[in-house]
């Protein structure tokens, strides 16, 4: 049985690094950061590519391809790049793939652990805080080249709109009012989102701008996977309002990309 007095905290990622740090590929200890250089030094990790999120008039559309690299292959065509977090938010995340994805999945059981805990909701910001602090947890592997950058977005029930927020290395957070795309082909997309981005555009305009941003930055950057007819293999869009975190089915991201090519 878990007693919290014992650690004098809620937070799950601190519990974890005292009572199981080997469980944590960005534990700071110098036997992970080894670790991590003779993996680096002798495997070649898959490598995650582009996100991005756009605020429209009631909410916030999250995107990711689906393709991680490793080296100048493919490593894999289906990758997961975007995780609801709660209720309210998403995390979409670029980098290293394996620690990528550690780092969105113990974010989500982090603001599971500290609801459950402390018997109330934690705000956005206090979730944007949360991540800030796991990212920089993982200073040490991203000086080994095991880069994680993830991209942050939800509902503020406070405010009644959507945000998005960005993050550095080293676990720098700030916010972006309307648009932001991370990852290689992360320059390519905002290109795209400059262009098209106006304000209060509704929930369809925000679709069609993130199909054809992912679209314009697979184009442009080897990296990103764009819609694979063939396989049926399309980039991943999440909604986020304040109904709540919905995933967009694949028949209709198919049918915005099918719409977008006949007007090429």
């Amino acid at each position: 049985m878990l007693d919290l007095n014992d650690y004098g905290t809620s937070d799950f990622f601190q519990i974890l690094k005292r009572r199981h740090p080997e469980l944590l590929a960005t534990s700071d200890s110098s036997d992970a950061v080894s670790s991590a250089h003779t993996s680096e030094s002798s495997l070649r990790s898959y490598e995650g590519t582009t996100v991005l999120a756009v605020v429209y008039n009631t909410g916030v559309v999250m995107a990711g391809d689906r393709q991680a690299t490793e080296g100048y292959q493919v490593g894999e065509r289906r990758i997961q790049k975007v995780y609801p977090v709660d209720r309210h938010s998403a995390i979409a995340v670029a980098g290293a793939a394996g620690p990528c994805i550690e780092m969105a999945k113990l974010f989500q059981v982090e603001v599971e652990f500290y609801e459950k805990t402390e018997g109330m909701n934690l705000s956005l910001e206090g979730q944007a805080n949360f991540l800030s602090h796991l990212v920089r947890s993982n200073l040490g592997l991203a000086m080994q080249g095991l880069i994680v950058l993830p991209l942050f977005a939800g509902y503020d029930l406070k405010r009644q709109r959507g945000r998005i927020f960005k993050y550095d290395a080293v676990g720098g957070r700030y916010e972006e009012d309307d648009y932001y795309a991370i990852g290689s082909g992360g320059k390519d997309a905002r290109t795209t989102l400059k262009k098209r981005y106006t304000p209060e555009i509704t929930r369809q305009d925000a679709l069609e701008i993130v199909a054809e941003a992912l679209w314009d930055a697979a184009d442009e950057d080897i990296a990103t996977g764009g819609p694979d007819l063939i396989r049926k293999i399309f980039p991943t869009l999440y909604t986020i309002t304040e109904e709540g975190v919905a995933e967009i089915p694949e028949a209709t991201v198919e049918e915005l990309y099918r719409e977008l090519i006949s007007r090429l």
